[in-house]
């Protein structure tokens, strides 16, 4: 049975992989939120044009501080260590060799 457990990278890059992925819901939900309240407060003022341009603006930039505390965040995540470089063949070969070929050395 195949594990549910996700393979590869420490939990806190799993976290910012989820971060960067609920950022695609932030910026649609903080823009239209933010319309949509800037011009209900604009219209109990009288003003519901320049209040959904006030909330629109708002929700915009809310959506990019958003993402700014995400990049941020993964600015700090320290990479992950190199592999080691391959050792040397202990035989060194010349490309595939038949079994009736034998090996030629240098």
């Amino acid at each position: 049975m195949p594990s549910l457990k996700p393979e590869g990278g420490t939990p806190r890059e799993r976290a910012l992989w989820g971060d960067l992925i609920a950022m695609g819901m932030v910026f649609p939900i903080a823009i239209c939120l933010g319309y949509f309240i800037g011009r209900y407060v604009g219209g109990y003022f009288g003003h519901a044009y320049a209040g959904g341009l006030w909330g629109l603006a708002w929700g915009i930039a809310t959506g990019f501080y958003e993402l700014y505390k995400v990049t941020a965040r993964m600015a700090r995540v320290k990479p992950a260590p190199e592999p080691a470089e391959p050792t040397e063949p202990t035989e060194p070969t010349e490309g595939p060799v038949r079994d009736d070929e034998e090996r030629r050395e240098p």
